[in-house]
């Protein structure tokens, strides 16, 4: 962190596909309030406007910058959005968009390279240089901070750590990757949901082939709550995702050597029933001096990660003391 930075006020924006989240951050990371609106999803125009009317209202006057978490691939280069599909903020020129709106500079990033970088200032990581961070949620995010800066590539397109295939057969993945058996489908809420089916199939007078039988589809949510309190077939499917997670952790430990693996999303909140197996497959898995230097994490932030992560972009390029 910037000494000058220290005693700075600034915004941190999650924009997320269900709600954007801003909050005011200071210069030592600590939230001082936070608010939220439900994100614009029809017209980019009208989520735009929506992000600086809340940006404006959490400022409070206060805020000297403003850092932007947006779930979208970010050419760093031209300072546009080059794809995003749970937003309508695609090929759009973001930061000049929000410059014409609010008179704050700004910087923007990745959503799982603001999480990293909150994890890595403030949470699990604290203190680390050398960190890969994934976030299993809808689908499976990747932000990596090497020798102590967050790694974006030559345009901004590195990290995206969920489209690793740890399946060359599997399932197709979703939105624009062309790819088969990736994170993103087999680590994520939906590659559980399947996992879940997976177990049923296999064990047809266990609790989750009841339940299929009787029309209900097994949620995410249910599965690890089933998961938590006992469940041996829901148990057996968050094995399964975390055996996947697993495979993609062997290989990113064997490619980065990191410090520390942290984990985050809501499949997290399975807490070891996702993470032993993970632990256990990367173990027999990775190169064993770069593995036994290695620590797997779960998260600590939740939900702030990523407003922590976004003020932590302004407060540590120097713009907060503009």
């Amino acid at each position: 962190m910037l000494e000058s930075s220290k005693s700075a006020r600034v915004v941190g924006v999650d924009v997320g596909g269900t709600t954007v989240k801003a909050a005011l951050v200071t210069g030592d990371l600590e939230i001082v309030r936070q608010d939220e609106v439900p994100t614009p999803l029809d017209d980019p125009v009208e989520l735009l406007d929506a992000i600086a009317g809340l940006v404006e209202r959490v400022a409070g006057g206060e805020a000297t910058a403003v850092g932007y978490g947006l779930p979208s691939l970010i050419d760093q280069r031209q300072g546009r959005v080059a794809d995003s599909v749970n937003v309508p903020i695609a090929d759009i020129r973001f930061l000049d968009e929000m410059g014409r709106r609010l008179d704050l500079p700004s910087a923007m990033d990745n959503d799982a390279n603001v999480a990293c970088l909150a994890e890595a200032r403030a949470g699990a990581a604290r203190g680390a240089e050398h960190v890969v961070m994934l976030t299993l949620g809808t689908g499976v995010g990747g932000g990596l901070l090497l020798d102590g800066r967050l790694y974006r590539g030559a345009t901004g397109f590195a990290g995206e750590l969920g489209h690793t295939s740890v399946d060359e057969d599997g399932p197709p993945c979703h939105g624009h990757c062309p790819n088969r058996g990736c994170l993103e489908v087999v680590a994520s809420a939906g590659g559980l949901v399947r996992a879940a089916h997976e177990v049923a199939a296999a064990n047809p007078q266990g609790t989750l082939a009841a339940a299929l039988a009787a029309g209900t589809e097994p949620s995410a949510r249910r599965i690890i709550d089933g998961g938590l309190a006992g469940d041996g077939d829901c148990v057996a499917a968050l094995e399964r995702v975390g055996r996947h997670l697993g495979v993609g952790i062997a290989s990113f430990v064997n490619m980065f050597n990191p410090e520390v693996v942290v984990v985050g999303g809501g499949l997290i909140s399975a807490g070891d029933l996702i993470l032993g197996p993970a632990a256990d497959e990367a173990a027999a898995r990775a190169l064993r001096p770069s593995w036994e230097q290695t620590r797997l994490a779960a998260a600590r932030l939740g939900n702030d990660a990523g407003l922590i992560g976004a003020a932590a972009l302004v407060l540590e390029d120097g713009r907060a003391g503009q």
